[in-house]
């Protein structure tokens, strides 16, 4: 496995709205990459944040960061796109389909006009139908489009189990599959904290998980409604988690997270977008995992595979 940077590591951010924005700042604070380029529908609006940005550039490793058209997207390792109409309150994911499929038709080709085989990171909601939406669209390998998917569902489970056992959270390990949104399912099964299984932790240390399951579920799946009746969106946390998707493109990590890609057979789900454990690399996904889970988690798990099957129906794929 290599663990360099690209000579010349490239992103470029369609939609410079407060999600694109907190993972250029958080893109900047790391250091990941040499060049950032923002686009935007309102050009002077990338332009104002590509100068707010760049005069943090004293303060942190050396980057370039331009505002412009779809040629920002040349040589760009990595697209994000996160340009579309936000979650409204009361608004579920899925209720943001019809108007957001026709957003990713029209960004897409252009994208590709520039850059044929870029990494396509998706981050507009509902994330799993528009990664579908991009694929179809784009012909590319889906490998090479991936979603944010589950990763920040999964740090909200980490967080909420490193909460209730006073345990650093990064000694953590469990994973949120299926669709980000209401129907994604926890996977008690396998969580454990420092390769310990939870129901030996709970014996050891007499605290027992189970009374708080259904509370900690609800925590995780509803967290971005109670974020967003609160603040109106969420972003700093879904920065962070592209954050540590880019990282591992470009580091060549070889790094397990949850990201969304098209399933091919896992589970016997096929022909949608979600999430499941994957190897993320320099060439986008290059394993997917299927290992055995408790029966009502394959189960839960179909179910979600249901609900974004008819999603895409409703949008005419």
């Amino acid at each position: 496995m290599q663990n360099n940077v690209h000579r010349h590591s490239k992103v470029a951010i369609v939609g410079t709205g407060m999600v694109g924005m907190s993972y250029a700042y958080a893109l900047t604070i790391k250091g990941l990459v040499r060049e950032i380029g923002l686009i935007n529908r309102t050009p002077e609006r990338a332009e104002g944040e590509a100068m707010d940005l760049s005069h943090c550039l004293p303060f942190v490793k050396p980057v370039d960061i331009h505002a412009g058209g779809y040629e920002m997207c040349k040589d760009a390792q990595i697209v994000i796109i996160a340009a579309g109409a936000n979650q409204k309150q009361g608004e579920t994911r899925l209720d943001l389909a019809k108007r957001n499929v026709k957003i990713v038709e029209d960004i897409v080709p252009r994208i590709l006009e520039h850059n044929p085989s870029p990494i396509l990171l998706m981050v507009s909601n509902p994330v799993d139908i528009l990664t579908y939406v991009a694929l179809k669209v784009s012909g590319l390998p889906p490998e090479r489009v991936i979603s944010s998917g589950t990763v920040l569902d999964t740090m909200r489970f980490r967080y909420l189990l490193s909460r209730f056992y006073s345990i650093d959270s990064r000694n953590v390990h469990g994973y949120v599959i299926g669709e980000h949104g209401d129907s994604e399912v926890l996977v008690w099964s396998r969580v454990n904290i420092a390769g310990i299984s939870l129901m030996d932790w709970c014996q050891a240390c007499s605290k027992a998980i189970y009374p708080k399951k259904k509370e900690i579920e609800e925590d995780v799946r509803k967290a971005a409604y109670h974020i967003i009746e609160k603040k109106e969106a969420t972003y700093y946390a879904i920065a962070l988690a592209m954050n540590r998707i880019t990282e591992a493109v470009f580091m060549n990590q070889q790094s397990v997270l949850t990201v969304g890609t098209l399933m091919q057979g896992e589970y016997g789900i096929k022909d949608v977008c979600l999430s499941l454990p994957c190897v993320v690399g320099s060439g986008g996904i290059s394993h997917v995992f299927s290992n055995p889970l408790a029966e009502d988690e394959e189960r839960a798990l179909r179910d979600s595979a249901r609900v974004l099957r008819e999603g895409l129906d409703s949008v005419a794929y």
